[in-house]
């Protein structure tokens, strides 16, 4: 178990909302819709409602700092069975690159394969103890467009499986350009921690409020509690 799974939940039954379109960026369809993930007819474009209110906070700051510039959503709501399907897609995407049979790994292969894939992706669980970051309706995968309706460079791609998703990779960086992507990154961070959010340890584009990995970030204590637990695709909670 991560640290942070071991910090309490207690449900507060705050419903999913909608993220408004006119709001912020939406791909459309979604990147892991587009990549066969299941979300049984609905949009990942959810969260919970304070964590919308707070969100939109980000962008009114986002307009403080950088007047021309947008807010754009790549993952938000994620089921836990979609969950389950991009470890499985990561997993045969390593196999893949590097030739290898998925029906001829030794067991310390896959455990070695399994391990670089939750680098970045949270078990798929069950358990209402340890759920997903995105399978709380809590956590939201973002990045920024500039006045041009360009992506802003951050250096690395959303789930890279690489060193460069940590969120400090170009902290100490003497190139201009590695400078400016460490730059552009302090710009995602302030807006989302002026708001409330928490940024993920190990990936520069992950914010949550209220799940576990926020309490937990928010002083690092285990006797912290978390307001949101799994819910479910039609915003229905599991253990209600």
């Amino acid at each position: 178990m991560k640290p942070y799974q071991h910090i309490k939940i207690i449900e507060c039954h705050q419903p999913l909302v909608p993220i408004p379109d006119n709001e912020f960026i939406l791909e459309n369809p979604s990147a892991y819709v587009k990549l066969g993930a299941d979300y049984q007819g609905k949009s990942p474009y959810f969260l919970r409602e304070e964590v919308l209110k707070r969100l939109l906070k980000a962008k009114a700051k986002l307009a403080q700092i950088k007047p021309h510039w947008q807010i754009k959503i790549f993952d938000a709501y994620r089921p836990v069975n979609v969950q389950q399907f991009m470890v499985d897609y990561t997993f045969n995407s390593i196999c893949c690159d590097r030739q290898l049979d998925t029906n001829f790994l030794t067991p310390w292969e896959k455990a070695s394969i399994y391990e670089e894939v939750y680098q970045i992706w949270a078990i798929p669980s069950d358990n209402p103890l340890t759920p997903p970051p995105h399978s709380t309706g809590s956590a939201i995968d973002l990045t920024l467009i500039d006045e041009n309706g360009v992506e802003i460079n951050m250096g690395g791609e959303i789930d890279e499986l690489s060193e460069r998703s940590n969120p400090n990779y170009y902290s100490k960086a003497t190139n201009e350009q590695e400078q400016k992507y460490h730059e552009n990154r302090q710009i995602l961070l302030e807006i989302m921690t002026y708001s409330g959010f928490r940024r993920h340890l190990g990936e520069w584009w992950h914010f949550s409020y209220g799940d576990q990995m926020w309490a937990w970030l928010e002083d690092y204590n285990l006797s912290a509690i978390a307001k949101y637990g799994t819910v479910g695709i039609n915003g229905i909670h599991p253990n209600k």
